[in-house]
């Protein structure tokens, strides 16, 4: 295997991919944040000071993914044309799942991860005045896809 962000030199570089079809690209990350009893309670009465830590969090994944190519040096600017990021209180603390869609000619898997990874830092940071034993876990690309466009239903 070959890494594709690496020339012949060895330096590290951004992959050209003007020779390839635009598709239809869709990506999906998961991600988990366990907490005390004690915050999830505080976050289903939304008692946490900072606010609404769900909607928060789903508001700052979105962003985030929009920005993925600002923050990861090698990553192209992709025009998405959907993000979708959904936080569900469990008992043991909060599940981020996010989507991220894009017709073009990379995939969309880091705006997907990043959208998790940018929601759990959020609730970390909106519940750290409350709960010293966070951990974020489990966090991990679902699936990926590209689908030619003369193929695809829209």
């Amino acid at each position: 295997m070959k890494l594709t962000h690496i020339d012949e030199e060895g330096k590290a570089r951004m992959v050209d991919v003007g020779n390839k079809p635009p598709q239809i690209r869709k990506a999906m990350a998961e991600g988990f944040i366990r907490l005390q009893a004690e915050t999830v309670h505080l976050i289903k009465q939304n008692q946490i000071k900072k606010g609404d830590v769900l909607t928060i969090a789903e508001i700052a994944g979105i962003q985030a993914a929009k920005k993925t190519s600002e923050l990861i040096p090698l990553c192209h600017p992709i025009a998405l044309t959907k993000v979708a990021v959904k936080a569900t209180l469990r008992d043991e603390g909060v599940h981020v799942t996010s989507q991220a869609k894009c017709i073009g000619q990379t995939g969309v898997e880091m705006e997907a991860l990043t959208g998790v990874h940018i929601a759990l830092l959020t609730v970390y940071d909106m519940c750290k005045a409350v709960d010293k034993k966070m951990q974020m876990e489990q966090i991990h690309l679902i699936e990926k896809t590209k689908t030619d466009i003369n193929h695809a239903n829209f």
